[in-house]
């Protein structure tokens, strides 16, 4: 059983895989995690980047109604992956494994307060613009359409 600081990082770490599946952050919180668990053993990692493209395409893949049951049951399953890795450790693997997890999601987690909805939009900095007549938009939901304004009556005199 782990004590409570080590059961928090791992319900950080199940948090953090879930918040960052289709971000910008992925790739790079995806590489790392899956190194974690492989421990420098490349047929596990490989099988970790496996799992973590399924808990992906589940998150995306979720209909509306139910993305945030499919995410809350993915961060518990990583989160007890997670626990399971520390806890078949002795002490000191645990405590350097413990810093190692800590760092990589310092690193690539995504930072607090930014999320979306599927079909949303979550950023810190956005520069949308339109230009010629176009449309420009973060998220158009239900489609847009542009219409010409009509020509003015010529002048008559």
């Amino acid at each position: 059983m782990l004590d409570q600081v080590l059961a928090a990082l791992a319900a950080s770490g199940g948090t953090a895989v879930v918040q960052a599946a289709g971000t910008d952050a992925w790739a790079g919180l995806r590489q790392a995690v899956a190194g974690w668990f492989g421990r420098g053993d490349a047929e596990r990692e490989r099988v970790e980047l496996e799992r973590l493209d399924q808990t992906a395409a589940s998150v995306h893949n979720a209909e509306p109604g139910e993305v945030e049951r499919v995410r809350g049951r993915q961060e518990v399953v990583w989160q007890s992956r997670i626990e399971t890795l520390l806890e078949n450790l002795d002490p000191v693997q645990r405590e350097q494994a413990a810093e190692e997890l800590r760092g990589l999601l310092a690193q690539h987690a995504v930072p607090p307060g930014v999320s979306a909805g599927q079909g949303g939009l979550a950023a810190h900095t956005v520069d949308i613009r339109a230009d010629r007549g176009s449309i420009a938009g973060g998220v158009i939901n239900d489609g847009a359409h542009i219409n010409h304004p009509s020509l003015p009556d010529p002048p008559q005199g």
